[in-house]
C-alpha cells in the first residue's frame, strides 16, 4: 500500500460514520428538539448513520412553567430514528442508555446541554461510555440565564465528562474558557431552520392571522421570560407609536412567568388597540405565517447566547432588530440585515422610527440574503467533523 492510500485510509478513519445525538426530539417540543431533528436529517443526507436518543421524562414542572412539554402538531414525516430512553431522575435509565450506546458502537455521541439540571443524567451517561466512544457536548448555554444554587458544581460534573465541545455563540465559548476548559472547543454559527414550511405571500399570511393588511407589523416571537425583554419592547413601542400611526406590535408566544405584568402594560397603553398578543405556544405549521406577515422581527433581549428565532427570521427573510448582547450581536450586522442596538428603550424606539420612516425593509432583506450563506448546515457538519478529528 502506497503512502497516498495510507493517508486516504487515515482520513476516512477520522470521519464520523455513526452518530448518536442525545437530546429532545418529537413528540417533545421546542427549539432544541427541532434543531436535533434538522441536524439528524442533514447528517443522514451526508452519509452519517444517525439516531436521536430522547427523554421519557425531561423536566419537572418547576423548570417548565409552560402548558405542555409535548408537540401537538402532526408527527413529522421523515426517516429519522428516534428512541426515548432517558428519564432525567431515574439513574437506571442512565445505565440502560449507556448500555444501548455501547451496543450501537457510534463514533461520536453528541450531547445537547443547556441546563445544569441535566448534568447528573447526561454526565453519568457520558462517563459510562467515555472510553468506548468520543463524547462531544453541543452547548447552548453553559451558565444558565436564571442561576440557582449548585449550578456550577453540576456544570463542572458534566463538562468533565466530555472530550470536546461545539457551540454556536462566542459568548458560550467564552463561558467555557472562563471555566478553564482545556479541551477543544469548536465555534460555528447556528444553522437555518428548514422544516417549518416555505414562505408565503404577506397578504395570505395576514389573512390567516387576521391582521390588518396595510399595517407596519413588528413581531416579537417565542417563549416569554424576563431576560427576553418583552417589557422593553412594549415600552419602546408606546414611546414611538404616535410617530408611526401605522405600526402594530404582534406578540406571539407563551408566557413562562406570570403574564399579568405584560397584560397590565398593554392594558394601560394609549395604543393598546395596536398591540396584539397571541398568548399561546405557536404550533410548527403556524410559524411561516408569523414571520411572513411581519415587516420586522424584534429581539430586545437583556442577555442571550444564541437564538433559533433569529434563524427563523433569516430563513423567512424578515429583517431583525436585536439588542447587542451575547450571540445576537454576532448574527445581525448593524445596518445590513437589520439593527444591532444597545439594551434600552430609547434605542429601540429610535430604531423603530428609523426603520419605518426610511423604508429600510427591502435594503435589509437584501442584506439578509447575502448573510444567509454563513448559516448553512454544511458549515455545522464541517465543524463537527473537524472537532472529531482533533479528539480522535
Amino acid at each position: 500500500m502506497n503512502l497516498i492510500s495510507k493517508m486516504f485510509q487515515t482520513f476516512e478513519h477520522l470521519k464520523i460514520k455513526r452518530l448518536i445525538i442525545i437530546g429532545p426530539a418529537y413528540p417533545l417540543r421546542g427549539g432544541p428538539a427541532v434543531f436535533n431533528e434538522n441536524l439528524a436529517w442533514h447528517c443522514q443526507q451526508s452519509g452519517i448513520e444517525t439516531e436521536i436518543l430522547s427523554y421519557t421524562y425531561q423536566y419537572p414542572s418547576f423548570l417548565f412553567p409552560g402548558s405542555t412539554q409535548f408537540n401537538t402538531s402532526d408527527a413529522p414525516k421523515d426517516q429519522i430514528k428516534r428512541r426515548a430512553l432517558i428519564h432525567t431522575l431515574n439513574p437506571y435509565t442512565w445505565w440502560t442508555t449507556a448500555k444501548y450506546i455501547k451496543q450501537q458502537k457510534p463514533d461520536v455521541i453528541l450531547i445537547r446541554f443547556w441546563l445544569p439540571f441535566f448534568a447528573p443524567a447526561l454526565g453519568s451517561i457520558a462517563r459510562l461510555v467515555f472510553k468506548s466512544t468520543r463524547v462531544i457536548a453541543l452547548t447552548d448555554n453553559v451558565i444558565p440565564h436564571e442561576t440557582r444554587i449548585g449550578d456550577r458544581m453540576l456544570i463542572r460534573y458534566f463538562i468533565k465528562s466530555c472530550h470536546g465541545f461545539i457551540t454556536m455563540s462566542k459568548s458560550v465559548k467564552d463561558e467555557l474558557e472562563h471555566l478553564n476548559i482545556k479541551k477543544p472547543i469548536a465555534l460555528t454559527p447556528h444553522p437555518l431552520y428548514e422544516t417549518y414550511g416555505p414562505a408565503m405571500e404577506r397578504k395570505k399570511a395576514r389573512e390567516i392571522l387576521q391582521l390588518p393588511l396595510d399595517a407596519d407589523i413588528v413581531l416579537y416571537f417565542g417563549l416569554i421570560r424576563h431576560y427576553k425583554g418583552l417589557d422593553l419592547l412594549i415600552e419602546a413601542f408606546n414611546n414611538c407609536a404616535a410617530q408611526l400611526p401605522n405600526m402594530y406590535l404582534l406578540i406571539a408566544g407563551e408566557c413562562y412567568e406570570k403574564p399579568e405584568p405584560y397584560s397590565a402594560m398593554i392594558a394601560e397603553s394609549a395604543y393598546k388597540q395596536r398591540i396584539i398578543w397571541h398568548q399561546h405556544f405557536i404550533k410548527d405549521e403556524a410559524i411561516p405565517a408569523y414571520f411572513c406577515a411581519a415587516n420586522l422581527a424584534a429581539q430586545t433581549y437583556r442577555h442571550a447566547t444564541n437564538s433559533g428565532v433569529s434563524m427563523l427570521a433569516y430563513y423567512y427573510r424578515t429583517p431583525l432588530l436585536v439588542t447587542a448582547t451575547g450571540g445576537l450581536q454576532d448574527i445581525v450586522p448593524h445596518n445590513k440585515a437589520g439593527f444591532c442596538i444597545p439594551v434600552n428603550t430609547s434605542a429601540i424606539a429610535e430604531h423603530l422610527v428609523l426603520y419605518f420612516k426610511n423604508n429600510l425593509e427591502q435594503p435589509f432583506k437584501r442584506g439578509l440574503e447575502s448573510e444567509r450563506i454563513k448559516y448553512q448546515w454544511s458549515a455545522f457538519l464541517d465543524a463537527l467533523q473537524t472537532l472529531y478529528k482533533s479528539i480522535s
